[in-house]
């Protein structure tokens, strides 16, 4: 599903190349659920963005679903990311002037899906995560573990063929973060594509294998 070869990402400063990412060859298949641990400043978060299309590498090839990622356009780009990429941040990115009705229905408004439709996904979403009786509320108005499950909700209700999260349970209590897990783990189950970057031994170990990053390259 994802295959990087010798994928580079740096800044070009006056005098020296600062590099971020140095000479990644990963394979991802479709089905498995990676974890990416590191210390901070290890480049963890650079190589979610680049994979979830957020970001470019400087160098460096990126295949997705075989397609040639490094070759597509700007809108290309936006098109493929759009339809079968989701991402959880730490930081929820909850678009406060919205309720969670509508932040679960976001990203379903820019795929273009009819409103019938959307009504039936989200749906399902408020229902799967116990948010019926919060639909109508505001993102100051939860916890953040609720915040944070809004965020989850809105990840998926597209049914993305790869979800990225990063640091999906950085803010939460062990319990809450304990039901995200588990949340991820059953996802994965009806064959969603998982990569997530974590801190967190224990949570790392709900992947089917652990990539490490030092200093920006992948340690044997």
């Amino acid at each position: 599903m994802i295959k990087l070869n010798e994928v580079d990402k740096y800044i070009e400063s006056k005098y020296q190349r600062v590099f971020i990412l140095k000479g990644i060859n990963l394979e991802i298949q479709a089905g498995e659920f990676v974890s990416i641990m590191g210390p901070s400043g290890s480049g963890k978060s650079t190589l979610m963005n680049i994979i979830g299309m957020l970001d470019k590498p400087s160098q460096g090839e990126y295949y997705f679903l075989d397609e040639p990622v490094h070759l597509f356009s700007e809108r290309k780009t936006s098109r493929i990311h759009k339809e079968h990429i989701g991402f959880i941040f730490q930081a929820y990115h909850l678009i406060d002037e919205l309720t969670v009705y509508e932040n679960i229905e976001t990203p379903l408004l820019y795929r273009g899906v009819k409103r019938k439709e959307r009504a039936s996904m989200v749906a399902e979403m408020l229902d799967r995560f116990n948010m019926v009786a919060k639909k109508d509320l505001f993102p100051e108005q939860l916890s953040g573990g609720q915040q944070q499950l809004v965020g989850v909700a809105r990840a998926i209700v597209g049914k993305p063929k790869l979800l990225l999260a990063d640091e999906p349970t950085g803010n939460l209590h062990s319990s809450q973060g304990e039901e995200v897990m588990d949340m991820l783990k059953q996802f994965n189950k009806e064959g969603m594509t998982i990569i997530q970057v974590t801190h967190n031994e224990k949570f790392a170990e709900y992947g089917s294998r652990v990539i490490e990053l030092e200093d920006g390259a992948l340690k044997r």
